[in-house]
């Protein structure tokens, strides 16, 4: 790993501002920096940097970017460290040694941003194919650093950049998808808890896959033999098909994309279960108050919904979004019923989450047992300074019969 070089600049924190850092957190926010002593102007976006207190004693070292709320990220908690190429090959190696140690085909979130020391970055894995992603100046500053790390860690045929998060605007970089090694497939296949699938990296949601809820489907899969099960905002059936593959006698998918249910009934085939598999294609709300119309009943239903709180101040109207869900699908449920409910959604907490499937509950009149908690699998690992890194959680209820 190489010095720091003796010019690096620094940045100064306020006074008090540091305990956040000092207890753990990677994130220096704008209004914490003494910008009389070390003012943000004088920074280019991505820059690294030396971060110290007040003091002048040094907290680590990262990079900043003057024009964002997170103006700083830090790399490192010793000072002589930079993020290089021979950092990122060293991290990207203990990155890999855990997905190794605890998945036996070689698909998962190689890289986690902040919990695997590498803020700004993602990579998931799809055997030797890589789809990664970077959300932050101070590493896109690095783009080729990253790649030839890859090339030397895991030697991938190709690299697809899936660079179109929002996220990046907020960093002022521009948004792309682009082949940055060899030519990635148009579709990618990857197996999950034993089921396989294909997925499209450039065309689908996120990097193509979401692994996060790789451990709450095999979680899934024992309620579901022989039930009818439906699952809602199913995307391309990675909780539909592996219910299937369980076991489960049928299964109805519900999707407002078109193009998601065809990749469902793709996947449904490459795993031999299409006749056990239909979708429904429409907003979730309105599919949902239509089957209850039609007397439809399923003994599972699985709500996976995107983020309806994507920032604090959407948390009341995502709240009752998220009551609303919950009280269709308990009207679904058939006696003895299970409801698998999930939540993206960083700003609504577990409790919440809780305390929403409660109320769901006692508007339909239904008394409901908790029976598991499901969260991020550990290719996702928790940063234990960072909430912002651990924002996936589950219920698997069981509505009593009456």
């Amino acid at each position: 790993m190489s010095q720091a070089p003796l010019a690096l600049s620094v940045l100064r924190i306020k006074k008090h501002q540091d305990r956040r850092l000092r207890a753990g957190h990677l994130w220096v926010y704008s209004n914490e920096v003494d910008v009389g002593a070390t003012p943000l102007t004088g920074f280019e976006p991505g820059q690294p940097v030396r971060i110290e207190d007040h003091g002048g004693k040094a907290l680590g070292c990262g990079y900043v970017n003057p024009h964002s709320l997170i103006c700083a990220r830090l790399v490192s908690r010793d000072p002589e460290l930079v993020l290089d190429k021979s950092l990122l090959v060293h991290r990207l190696n203990i990155a890999l040694s855990l997905r190794e140690r605890v998945f036996a085909e070689p698909c998962y979130r190689l890289v986690y941003g902040e919990s695997d020391a590498l803020p700004g970055l993602v990579v998931d894995r799809f055997g030797d194919v890589l789809v990664a992603q970077i959300t932050t100046a101070g590493m896109e500053r690095l783009r080729e650093e990253v790649l030839t790390a890859l090339d030397q860690v895991l030697k991938p045929k190709a690299v697809l950049w899936r660079n179109d998060s929002g996220i990046r605007a907020m960093e002022g970089l521009e948004a792309y998808v682009e082949d940055a090694v060899g030519t990635v497939p148009e579709r990618l296949e990857l197996v999950e808890n034993g089921a396989r699938f294909e997925v499209a990296p450039r065309e689908g949601q996120k990097t193509g896959w979401y692994y996060d809820h790789r451990m709450n489907r095999a979680r899934m899969q024992p309620y579901v033999r022989d039930k009818r099960v439906l699952d809602v905002f199913s995307y391309v059936g990675a909780w539909g098909v592996q219910a299937a593959v369980a076991g489960a006698a049928a299964v109805t998918c519900v999707d407002a994309s078109a193009r998601a249910l065809e990749g469902a009934a793709h996947n449904a085939e490459l795993n031999a279960v299409a006749d056990r598999m239909d979708g429904v294609q429409g907003d979730a709300f309105d599919a949902l108050k239509a089957l209850r119309t039609d007397g439809q009943k399923y003994d599972v239903v699985i709500l996976d919904p995107p983020a309806f709180i994507k920032r604090k101040k959407d948390t009341k109207e995502g709240l009752l979004a998220y009551r609303r869900i919950n009280q269709l699908a308990l009207q679904l449920l058939s006696r003895d019923g299970v409801l698998v409910s999930a939540s993206c959604s960083y700003h609504l907490s577990r409790s919440s989450l809780r305390e929403v499937l409660g109320q769901a509950g006692r508007h339909v009149d239904r008394q409901l047992q908790i029976l598991e908690q499901g969260h991020l699998g550990p290719d996702h690992p928790v940063h234990p300074a960072m909430a912002e890194t651990d924002y996936l959680k589950s219920f698997t209820v069981r509505v009593l019969p009456r």
